[in-house]
């Protein structure tokens, strides 16, 4: 194994100086454009939002931006419209097949960073390189020196830590995890600029990494609101051709009204109301990863429908779980051994513009994110937040920093309290004096800051003082 190692650096250091130098030598023939900002997740493009917002917010302050990254789904068409945003698509190489599981990882962060190295000699030189971590290994360091060649500056946006995702799956003692936490100690303290979450992130950098940074927190972007009635039975109806859940039952007897499962239109006069006797909409997104343990909601969704059987007033359920990951087939068997009669689980993958729609459609939001440092915020919940959606959010150790209990949300700590929750949110339902519209009259009159007001606050000063 020493052996295959050594010969893999053999292998991949003359190359990565050769890359480095060509890069050095186009870039010394080139003045930095002070304008220019590269914006880098060694991750889904259309899946990273936080990272999207920093582009568009950039070129709305007169960047001009190329973005890198994997280009799995498709980002928002006001990013994809925008003439001072370009795109760079990195191809992901999954691990090895075979080999011990340290080898594949080492083949593939040399991969990823003579790819990454690669497309910084293919852009003008930036004047900023916003990276977001996690992942960082091993997009901090070359992105570090992809900056002292050409003189930028370097941002780490810091979502989480990547080793603390590692730890679920290989355990806190792993050799993988232990190297991952020193690398991204050492190389996150060669940023000359840092963005973090929330303020126990920022205090955690600072206490145990020296590292100081700015709070910047999620905030809704300008599309996340309430969803007017008509574009709710748009929606219905383009969802239900794929997704059964979002259907009627039955057909109208009158040819001239169209029904979806919770609206309906007379096509005579375009007028859209809800449907009586309608299902109540619950949502909830995931990336389907170790961080949230959907087995709360599905426990409690049992008994919920036990409630209806055993004879309590309570409507009938659509969950919609929207998303991409890897235990989503997990997860759909799981579903597929349950026997609902009253509740019905669909799990889509929504296009970026209907997400929003949805979310604004919805009763209630429901989130199990547990972050896996505990320094994390839910962005689902910002973006829930921004469309008045009230939620029931799973307790973490920083969660009071978004969600106040009793207040804007509710927060549970397993299936039975949610289960309580859902029962008390949804009986009498649809109640304009019950306790779900009285959380959605709190958010409405809650002057809530949207992400591109927050960032002129917070990050553009950052630029402009440097």
């Amino acid at each position: 194994m020493a052996a295959s190692c050594a010969t893999l650096v053999l292998l991949t250091v003359p190359l990565a100086l050769l890359l480095l130098l060509g890069a050095w030598k186009r870039w010394q023939r080139r003045r930095i454009a002070v304008r220019h900002v590269a914006v880098v997740v060694l991750g889904d493009i259309g899946r990273s939002p936080r990272m999207q917002y920093h582009a568009l917010s950039l070129a709305k302050c007169g960047f001009s931006v190329t973005f890198l990254g994997f280009y799995h789904s498709k980002p928002r068409d006001e990013l994809l419209q925008n003439d001072r945003i370009g795109i760079v698509g990195l191809t992901e190489l999954q691990k090895l097949a075979v080999g011990p599981r340290i080898l594949q990882y080492g083949v593939k962060v040399v991969v990823q960073a003579l790819q990454l190295l690669w497309a910084f000699a293919k852009i003008d030189p930036a004047a900023y390189i916003f990276l977001q971590n996690p992942p960082g290994l091993p997009a901090i360091a070359v992105c570090w020196f992809v900056c002292c060649l050409c003189g930028g500056q370097l941002l780490v946006d810091w979502h989480n830590y990547g080793y603390s995702i590692m730890e679920l799956v290989h355990g806190p003692t792993h050799p993988l995890v232990l190297l991952a936490k020193r690398y991204e100690k050492f190389c996150g303290r060669l940023s000359h600029l840092n963005l973090c979450v929330t303020c126990a992130m920022r205090d955690n950098l600072a206490q145990n990494w020296n590292i100081k940074a700015v709070t910047v927190y999620d905030k809704p972007a300008s599309f996340f609101r309430e969803t007017p009635l008509d574009l709710q039975h748009q929606l219905f109806v383009k969802l239900g051709c794929v997704y059964p859940a979002f259907r009627a039952r039955s057909e109208p007897a009158d040819s001239a009204v169209e029904w979806s499962a919770f609206t309906e239109q007379d096509t005579r006069s375009g007028l859209v109301t809800h449907r009586r006797g309608r299902p109540a909409l619950l949502v909830s997104s995931t990336s389907w990863t170790e961080d949230e343990d959907f087995s709360i909601l599905l426990g409690a969704l049992e008994k919920f429908e036990q409630l209806i059987v055993d004879g309590e007033k309570l409507p009938s359920l659509i969950c919609v779980i929207t998303g991409k990951g890897p235990l989503k087939e997990h997860y759909n068997r799981l579903i597929a051994q349950k026997h609902f009669q009253h509740v019905q689980v669909c799990t889509p993958w929504l296009e970026a513009e209907d997400y929003p729609l949805l979310l604004g459609s919805a009763d209630l939001g429901v989130c199990l994110h547990k972050s896996s440092s505990g320094l994390d915020l839910p962005m689902k919940v910002v973006d829930m937040f921004g469309c008045c959606l009230p939620v029931c959010a799973v307790n973490f150790r920083c969660l009071h920093e978004l969600v106040r209990h009793e207040e804007n949300g509710l927060v549970f700590e397993d299936s039975e309290e949610l289960a309580a929750q859902l029962k008390m949110l949804f009986s009498k339902f649809p109640d304009p004096a019950g306790k779900l519209s009285q959380f959605r009259k709190t958010l409405r009159e809650t002057r809530q800051l949207r992400w591109h007001e927050s960032w002129t606050q917070t990050v553009l000063p950052l630029l402009v003082d440097t």
